[in-house]
């Protein structure tokens, strides 16, 4: 996989707020962090960067009008997980955030049509996402795009946070899936 220039787009929240989805750069890696709340994964966000430098994962950024991170999605389009994502039919969306403020106003399902037919563009036709099982309003989100539920994931990792310390994580999960090409 190679590195290439990811499409943009803009979107007009229903107060008339214009963002932009654009291709993740280094110097959003602070900003991905939202002032602190996502501290903790900086280690995670800059190896996931290091990743988007060669193709495998894909990083989108959501900007409001005066340049501030207001969300972001990451995309895998090469796991050595295959089940999450081969590289050629499948591909895992991950690390879907938007803040508050710039939820239940569409964004959220205009960046997954964005996504879906970026991937189908490049000939993906399964996209996977994991929801927290306490997370009832995503999980409906993605059940009213089409994503239906396959599985439950177990939802243990690690990571290694600000501090350099590795962190245990237990978040149940549902498995959800869609055919999107």
């Amino acid at each position: 996989m190679t590195t290439q220039a990811l499409p943009s787009t803009i979107y007009t929240m229903d107060d008339n707020q214009v963002v932009r989805i654009r291709q993740a750069q280094e110097e959003d890696l602070r900003g991905m962090e939202w002032d602190g709340e996502y501290a903790h994964f900086r280690h995670l966000y800059r190896q996931h960067f290091q990743n988007s430098l060669s193709g495998s994962t894909l990083i989108w950024v959501v900007e409001n009008e005066v340049g501030k991170i207001v969300g972001q999605v990451f995309l895998m389009l090469l796991s050595s997980q295959s089940e999450l994502a081969d590289g050629i039919h499948r591909a895992y969306l991950f690390s879907f955030r938007l803040k508050p403020v710039y939820r239940n106003q569409g964004l959220g399902g205009f960046m997954l049509e964005f996504l879906e037919n970026y991937l189908v563009g490049r000939g993906f036709d399964t996209l996977r996402i994991n929801v927290a099982r306490e997370n009832s309003r995503a999980r409906h989100m993605y059940e009213r795009h089409g994503y239906q539920v396959v599985g439950t994931e177990e939802g243990r990792w690690r990571y290694r946070d600000q501090n350099n310390q590795w962190q245990a994580v237990h978040e149940p999960a549902w498995r959800l899936m869609k055919r999107i090409g």
